[in-house]
């Protein structure tokens, strides 16, 4: 059974770093494309970032600068480095695995597997 599990939330105040990880199990990623999303409440799903096989990244405009995906092919493993965080990244954090390319690479449907979500709270 495939799962991923995102680890690394929590609560941090204005200016503050994460990192989250999202762990893979029960098939290996290495030749997919991986993701981050967020959704805050009330709002609809929202692509943060994403990493190709080949290391390629794409950056929602809202976090360039702030924000690194990186990934780890040998632990089946992805991260999403947060720097100077503001409010309005709060939102439930969640990775997406295996891009089908039949959407656009920043469209959550366009995924295969997704994680639960970790909570991620910045406050003012």
């Amino acid at each position: 059974q495939v799962q991923l599990a995102e680890s690394g939330g929590g609560l941090v105040q204005a200016g503050g770093t994460l990192r989250l990880s999202c762990a893979a199990s029960g098939r290996s990623f290495g030749s997919d494309t991986m993701a981050w999303f967020r959704q805050a409440p009330g709002k609809e799903h929202e692509f943060v970032a994403g990493i190709r096989a080949g290391g390629t990244t794409y950056y929602t405009d809202s976090v360039k600068g702030r924000f690194t995906i990186s990934r780890d092919n040998a632990k089946d493993t992805v991260y999403l480095q947060m720097n100077s965080l503001k409010p309005e990244d709060t939102a439930v954090y969640y990775c997406a695995a295996r891009w089908t390319g039949r959407e656009n690479i920043r469209a959550a449907n366009g995924y295969i597997y997704r994680g639960q979500g970790t909570q991620v709270t910045v406050s003012s």
